[in-house]
């Protein structure tokens, strides 16, 4: 099941096609449910707590003089990390509360730069291409802009459509959100790209939900 409406979808290809029309620029946009599954980094971070429970539980043993055989107790840790990578697989989402904000940034980050190769966003004539990114289980959003558009746009603009983007998606309006980040990004890129007579559409105008 798709994440917005049939409807949705066709507002933001109309928006492209729009924003489109006065630049060279070329808009493409992404939606991802989540970057990666994370059941590596959380299990790892399982094993760092099962680890440190092994301790406290062998030093609450040892200090009330309670006597469990090594291989007993090596049993029961085994037992309940497994039962806990088993709880992790089959409910994927709780490993994102086991995983520290930085590394879901970072996963989400190389997702985008992977999207943005993957589109071909980075083949246009002019290096025009920019990518419209959210990943919505990470909470975030990103501008990807090819190297025709990065040295001429300041940081500060894309930042402003990045926050545009997470906060109508904060709100559960991310078609709203697109719509206003497609529309900012096309007066940027009509600035600085105005629209030639050799221009030609070089990517489609539409939202591609991962």
């Amino acid at each position: 099941m798709t994440i917005m409406t049939p409807h949705e979808h066709q507002l933001v290809s109309e928006a492209i096609h729009e924003a489109e029309r006065h630049t060279d620029g070329e808009i493409y946009a992404v939606l991802a449910r989540r970057s990666d599954d994370y059941f590596s980094a959380a299990g790892f971070a399982l094993s760092i707590a099962a680890f440190i429970g092994s301790m406290v539980m062998a030093v609450l043993l040892h200090r009330y003089w309670l006597q469990v055989d090594v291989q007993t107790f090596a049993l029961a840790m085994g037992a309940a990390y497994g039962s806990c990578l088993l709880v992790l697989w089959l409910f994927p989402d709780l490993g994102l509360w086991l995983v520290s904000r930085r590394t879901l940034y970072r996963r989400a980050h190389q997702n985008a730069q992977r999207q943005f190769l993957a589109r071909n966003i980075h083949v246009t004539r002019r290096r025009t291409g920019i990518l419209l990114f959210v990943s919505l289980a990470e909470r975030y959003a990103e501008v990807v802009a090819d190297e025709a558009i990065d040295l001429r746009v300041k940081q500060e603009e894309w930042d402003g459509i990045v926050a545009t983007l997470i906060g109508h998606a904060k709100r559960g309006k991310l078609a709203d959100g697109y719509l206003e980040a497609i529309a900012k990004s096309g007066d940027l890129l009509r600035v600085h790209f105005p629209k030639s007579f050799t221009d030609t559409n070089e990517l489609d105008d539409h939202l591609v939900e991962l």
